[in-house]
């Protein structure tokens, strides 16, 4: 297992764990699972490695061939009307 060591934020401990990722491309909500990454146990900081940050951003561009898992319905509100 990968050691991603101290927290650059707040020095905690980071763990290592699967996140998701949500990426907006040309106006596309796309959310990405399962991404390797390092979750600081104090603060919640997430950093990847930069490999897979490379893999990430080679599968949000690609054009086609998405695996789509699932699909999800997401709720939009505005602040405005939550602050009025």
């Amino acid at each position: 297992m990968y050691d991603y060591g101290k927290c650059h934020v707040c020095g905690g401990k980071m763990e290592a764990k699967a996140i998701r990722q949500d990426c907006w491309i040309k106006g596309k909500l796309i959310v990405v699972e399962k991404i390797p990454a390092g979750v600081c146990s104090r603060c919640g900081e997430k950093i990847v490695r930069a490999d897979i940050g490379r893999k990430l951003a080679e599968v949000v561009t690609r054009k086609k061939g998405l695996k789509k898992v699932r699909t999800m319905t997401v709720p939009v509100v505005r602040l405005a009307d939550e602050v009025a």
